[in-house]
């Protein structure tokens, strides 16, 4: 079996440990990922209250729905990305739809238009967050500090060709943020909401 095929120990135990009902386990998982949840949340929502009430939901449904996490399709950390994004993206639209029922500014594709943005933007985020540290410092260095692949390399003590690759692993990496599926039928997400 090859290795990616086995999810990490920690990952399996939490799942298994979710689906006996401990609640000790939830208050680790919280522990360990409350403020990413809510920092993703926060860059959908754009709002400090609504990013409490979607971490709120988000860690409701994995303790009344832990078998919707399956550890050898991603890992947790990536699960609970994608059901935060999801939630959240929920909430956006649903403030959106309710104020424009309210006669509010905007029309119905600006509401949209900002759930995709805001959406893509905490994909981004995650995916920024998650990359290995080289690829991160290069992109940071290219992008925050306008360095060439050139001052990158002599910054970071590369060859321009190592600085150059992981440029574009970097941007690569980066570009599946827009890669956005219909609303609601993110993968790895099983259950009820």
């Amino acid at each position: 079996m090859p290795k990616t095929d086995v999810p990490p120990r920690w990952d399996r135990k939490m799942q298994q440990r979710l689906a006996r009902g401990e609640a000790a386990a939830l208050g680790e998982l919280y522990d360990r990922f409350a403020s990413l949840v809510h920092g993703l949340a926060h860059l959908v929502v754009g709002d400090e209250r609504a990013a409490d009430a979607v971490t709120r939901d988000v860690f409701a449904h994995v303790w009344e729905h832990p078998e919707s996490y399956d550890p050898r399709q991603e890992p947790l950390r990536t699960w609970l990305a994608t059901l935060t994004n999801r939630l959240a993206v929920q909430r956006l639209r649903s403030a959106g739809t309710a104020a424009l029922a309210r006669g509010g500014p905007g029309t119905a594709e600006d509401l949209e238009r900002k759930v995709r943005h805001a959406s893509v933007a905490a994909r981004a985020d995650y995916i920024v967050q998650s990359m290995p540290a080289p690829l991160r410092a290069a992109l940071e260095l290219a992008y925050f500090q306008r360095r060439d692949y050139r001052q990158t390399a002599a910054d970071l003590g590369v060859t321009d060709d190592e600085a150059r690759r992981r440029l574009r692993l970097g941007l690569q990496l980066l570009a599946t943020a827009h890669d956005t599926e219909a609303p609601g039928t993110s993968p790895g997400i099983g259950g009820a909401a």
